[in-house]
This record gives structure tokens, sequence and C-alpha cells, in this order.
């Protein structure tokens, strides 16, 4: 991952990942071994949770707007713009004439960002009802994980979350920006995949050659 991402940074190449999926779906693991992968002073993860002020203030994507790479950067997102039309959706604070415009505003969002030159990589965390359940079961139990606060918890037993992972699949996974998916039944493995899809990622899009030097450099006097 470090000898892939130096090209990135030569060239001024931007990069985002983003991490979907319910909650325990062994998303953290994943992120915690792809930022341990890369020069730290490169990248910036953003967490992403439901925030009444901001959707409430200009347009909802401008938060994202704000949180985009610089050349050579990558700008992580551990949850993003799909909140709005997977949790949002879910919990009843998107409605349906809200929820058409967001998927177009998101494909043209992704659209723009490609025709920019930056690399968008998407990985959706799948999880079992048994897995999930479980994991949080041993959340709750931890005296530390107990206090932190998960937001609403969307059970993948919802019928209103198949649904909207249906719809989401459906309408998002562009030839510009496709999804891989990610089993997060086994955590370990989960990581595994989530570096692999990422590093196989940086090696097709980013450049093989050093840029060429116009001239020779010179020491100023």
């Amino acid at each position: 991952m470090s000898e892939l991402q130096f090209p990135q940074i030569v060239h001024g190449r931007r990069a985002i990942i983003l991490l979907e999926g319910p909650q325990g779906a062994a998303k953290k693991l994943a992120l915690r071994q792809i930022a341990a992968a890369l020069d730290p002073c490169q990248y910036v993860v953003h967490n992403i949770a439901y925030d009444r002020r901001q959707s409430a203030e200009g347009h909802w994507l401008a938060r994202f707007w704000r949180a985009l790479p610089a050349a050579g950067c990558t700008s992580i997102f551990f949850r993003s713009w799909y909140r709005r039309v997977l949790d949002d959706r879910i919990l009843g604070r998107t409605d349906e004439a809200a929820l058409t415009r967001a998927f177009d505003e998101i494909n043209e969002f992704e659209a723009q960002q490609r025709d920019y030159g930056t690399l968008i990589v998407k990985l959706y965390f799948e999880v079992s009802a048994e897995a999930q359940e479980q994991r949080l079961r041993e959340r709750a139990a931890d005296p530390w994980l107990g206090v932190l606060r998960e937001g609403d918890i969307i059970s993948v037993r919802d019928p209103g979350y198949t649904r909207a992972l249906d719809d989401m699949k459906l309408l998002t996974d562009t030839r510009w920006s496709p999804w891989r998916i990610i089993d997060g039944n086994d955590e370990a493995g989960a990581a595994l995949a989530a570096v692999t899809a990422v590093a196989e990622a940086w090696e097709k899009a980013m450049p093989a050659e050093p840029p060429r030097l116009v001239s020779a450099p010179t020491q100023a006097a």
C-alpha cells in the first residue's frame, strides 16, 4: 500500500475511500488496517454521523465538499453521503421526493470527482443478522464501548434496510464508481479484503512511471 501511495503523492492524484455498512459489520477494523498502511501525512479520516444542524444548513452535500482531498492526498470516509439514502431513509428523515433527488445528486457528485481525476473506492460491508447482533451485544457489555454513542442502531433484519440497500446498489453502482462488496462476517477476512480492494484500485489507477522533469533542477545563487 505504501509503495502504491507514493506515485499518487508524486503525481498529485486525489483519492476517496469510503466505508459503508451497518453497525457491527467490521468496518472499523478494516479502517484501522487501511490507515496503518498509508502515509498519515497524506490522508484524513472523516467520521460521518448524523448532524441535524448541518443537515439543515445549506445543501446536504456541502459538508462533503469541504472534506474533499487536496492534490496527492486521500479522504477516507467512515460512513458517507450514503447515510442520506440508507439511515435517513430507514429512519424516516428523508421523504420519497428528496430520496429520488438524492440519488441523482450522489451520482452527479461522484461523476464530477471522476472528471476531476479523483479515484473513488466504495466499500460496502455486509453482515448477517446473527453476527451483527452478537457484536452489538459484546459492545454493550464492554464498560468502555458501552458508553460510546453509536447513534440509531439499524438491524439488517429490518425489511426497510433490505429495500434501502437494494435501491442503493441498483441506482449508485456506476461504471465510474462501482461498489465493492466486503463480507463482514469474518472481521479479519473483511479487513484483508478491504485492503486488497484498495490496493488493486490504486495499482490500476495510479501512474506507474515517475514524472519527467521539464528541465534539470537548478540551485539558486
